[in-house]
C-alpha cells in the first residue's frame, strides 16, 4: 500500500508516525472511501446520484469530531446549520454537497463569529457573508465549521493563546505552519479535501508546503475581497483554498473568481476556465530555477534537494531550466512590506476597539501584535506613502524578470517545519523571532507585495520524513501557465494518498 511506503524510507520516526496514523484513521462507518476523493470527485459522486450530499456532510463530521481532538484544526463548528444549508443552497452549484471549513478569519458567514485567534475579537459576530462566501455558498459548498489560525493571522505557525496550537498531521510535535494551519491540518487529516485559506505574507502557501498539500495564491483581485473591504493590507493578501489535487484548486477557483464592481484590481483577463488548462499542452516553458532566498534567509540542504530534483523532473518534462536569482537584494525587500502591514493592524485593531467603546489595551493581543500595531500607530503618512512607492517598484522589477521566464521555479519555505513553541508571538526578542520567521516567509512574501500568483506542490521530504513544498510563480495573470506544469508535475509524481494522517479507506 502506498500510503507506508514513506515510512519506510525514514525509519527512525516510522513508529512514531505510525502511531499517530492509526490515532488520526480508526475504522469509520460513513463512507469509508471518503478520502479516496478529491473535491471534485465527490461533487461527481453526488451529481451522478451514487451518494448524497447530507450522507457526505455526515461523514466529514464523524471525521472531524474523531479526528480534531489529536490536531486542533476545527475552532467553531455549527452542524446543526450545514445540515440546514442543504435544504436552502443551489443543488447545481459545480461543487454541491462537498464538505467545507472557512478559516477563522476574514471569510464571514453571516450570522456565525469570527473570531480572529484574538481577545479582542471576542463576541464578534458578522452580520452578512463576504462576497467570497457567497459565492462558495452559490458553487454548492456546505460549510460547516472555521480552521484555527495565529493572532490575526499574523504568524507562520498556528499557535494562538485564545484558540490553542494546530498540530501537524504528519507529527504533532510540529508546526502545520500559518497562517491558514487549521486548514491544513483538517485537509491533511482527511476531514475535508479542501478549506479556505488566506495569503498576506504565504499563509496559504506555507502550511501546504509544511503539511504536504497543494496551494495556490492567485494573481492580486483575482478572488473577491468585499463587500465591507476592497483589498486586503494594501492588496498583498489573497483569499483562495488548500487542497489534495491541483485540478480542486483549478475548479475552486472556476466557481469564484471574478472582480466586483468598483474593486482597486483587475488582473489581467482569462478566457475559459482554470480546469480547461489542466488539460492544455504548455510545450517547452522557460523556467529560472531560484535557490537563494529572497530575503537572505538560509536554506536548509533537503530543501534544495527537493527543489533540484524537481528542476530535474521539470527538464524531463521538456522544458529549459535556468539557474537564475533575484533581481533585488534583501535589502531591497527589508521592512517596506512590514511597515504596511503594521499600519494595517493598527487600523484594524483600532477599528475595533471603537466598536468595543474602549481604548486598546496590551493585554488585549500577544506581544508580537502589540508592537506591530504600535509601530503601525507611530508610522508617518509619508512613510506609509513611501513604502508604497517601493514595493510599486518591487513589482515593476519582478515584472521585468518574470519577462525573461515563463516560470519562477523556488522553494517554498526555506526550512521544513518548526518545532512547536519555537516561534512564540510572546516573545520579546523580536530579533530571534524574525530570524526563524524570515525562513518561512524566504520565498512567499515577495509575491505577495509584487500580486504575481504562485503554487505551492508537495513533492519531497526531508530527511525526518516532514512535507517540503516547491513553488512555482508566474507573471500577473499567469494561474494557467501554473495550473498546466502543476498537472504535468502531479502526473509525473504522484502524491495523493501518500499523507500519513489518512491511510486510504478504513
Amino acid at each position: 500500500m502506498d500510503t507506508w511506503i514513506n515510512f519506510r524510507e525514514h525509519g527512525r520516526s516510522r513508529s512514531r508516525r505510525l502511531r499517530i496514523c492509526g490515532q488520526l484513521n480508526p475504522r469509520v462507518s460513513i463512507f469509508p472511501e471518503y478520502e479516496s476523493y478529491d473535491a471534485v470527485g465527490l461533487a461527481e459522486l453526488v451529481r451522478a446520484g451514487q451518494i448524497g450530499a447530507a450522507e457526505l456532510l455526515e461523514a466529514a463530521i464523524e471525521r472531524c469530531e474523531r479526528r480534531n481532538p489529536l490536531v486542533n484544526a476545527v475552532v467553531h463548528a455549527f452542524h446543526d446549520r450545514a445540515r440546514g444549508t442543504l435544504a436552502e443552497d443551489r443543488r447545481n452549484g459545480p461543487l454541491y454537497g462537498v464538505p467545507f471549513l472557512l478559516k477563522d478569519v476574514g471569510a464571514h458567514y453571516g450570522g456565525e463569529p469570527t473570531g480572529y485567534a484574538c481577545r479582542l475579537f471576542d463576541g464578534f459576530v458578522a452580520e452578512r457573508d463576504t462576497t467570497l462566501v457567497r459565492r462558495y455558498r452559490q458553487a454548492g459548498l456546505v460549510i460547516f465549521g472555521k480552521t484555527n489560525t495565529p493572532e490575526l493571522a499574523l504568524a507562520v505557525t498556528t499557535e494562538p493563546e485564545v484558540t490553542g496550537p494546530t498540530l501537524n498531521p504528519w507529527n504533532p510535535e510540529f508546526s502545520p505552519g500559518g497562517s491558514s494551519g487549521g486548514a491544513a491540518a483538517a485537509v491533511a487529516a482527511g476531514m475535508v479535501p479542501a478549506a479556505h485559506g488566506s495569503d498576506g505574507g504565504g499563509s496559504i502557501r506555507i502550511p501546504a508546503s509544511l503539511c504536504g498539500l497543494v496551494g495556490l495564491k492567485p494573481t492580486r483581485g483575482r478572488v473577491p475581497t468585499g463587500p465591507d473591504r476592497a483589498e486586503g493590507w494594501a492588496g498583498m493578501a489573497q483569499n483562495h483554498v488548500i487542497t489534495r489535487s491541483v485540478r480542486d484548486s483549478a475548479a475552486f477557483l472556476d466557481a469564484v473568481e471574478g472582480p466586483e464592481p468598483g474593486d482597486p484590481h483587475h488582473p489581467p483577463a482569462h478566457h475559459g476556465s482554470w480546469m480547461e488548462t489542466l488539460q492544455k499542452p504548455a510545450g517547452a516553458l522557460r523556467v529560472a530555477l531560484v535557490q537563494d532566498s529572497f530575503n537572505g534567509a538560509p536554506v536548509d540542504p533537503d530543501v534544495i534537494e527537493v527543489v533540484r530534483d524537481t528542476a530535474r523532473l521539470c527538464e524531463e518534462l521538456g522544458h529549459q531550466v535556468e539557474e537564475a536569482r533575484c533581481p533585488l537584494s534583501p535589502e531591497q525587500l527589508h521592512n517596506c512590506a512590514t511597515l504596511i502591514l503594521s499600519a494595517h493592524v493598527n487600523a484594524d485593531i483600532q477599528a475595533r476597539c471603537e466598536a468595543l467603546g474602549r481604548e486598546f489595551r496590551r493585554q488585549d493581543v500577544s506581544y508580537v501584535t502589540w508592537r506591530m500595531a504600535r509601530a503601525g500607530a507611530e508610522a508617518s503618512a509619508s512613510e506609509y506613502a513611501a513604502a508604497m512607492d517601493h514595493i510599486h517598484y518591487i513589482g515593476r522589477r519582478m515584472g521585468e524578470f518574470s519577462d525573461q521566464y515563463d516560470v519562477i521555479l523556488s522553494p517554498t519555505t526555506a526550512a521544513p517545519a518548526p518545532r512547536l513553541g519555537e516561534i512564540d508571538m510572546e516573545t520579546e526578542d523580536l530579533k530571534g523571532y524574525m530570524q526563524v520567521t524570515n525562513r518561512y516567509t524566504a520565498f512567499t512574501q515577495l509575491l505577495n507585495v509584487t500580486g504575481q500568483p504562485a503554487i505551492s506542490l508537495p513533492l519531497g521530504r526531508s530527511s525526518k520524513g516532514l512535507p517540503i513544498g516547491v513553488q512555482l510563480a508566474a507573471a500577473q495573470g499567469g494561474e494557467g501557465l501554473l495550473f498546466g506544469l502543476a498537472a504535468r508535475l502531479e502526473q509525473a509524481r504522484p502524491w495523493t494518498g501518500l499523507c500519513p494522517a489518512y491511510g486510504g479507506p478504513s
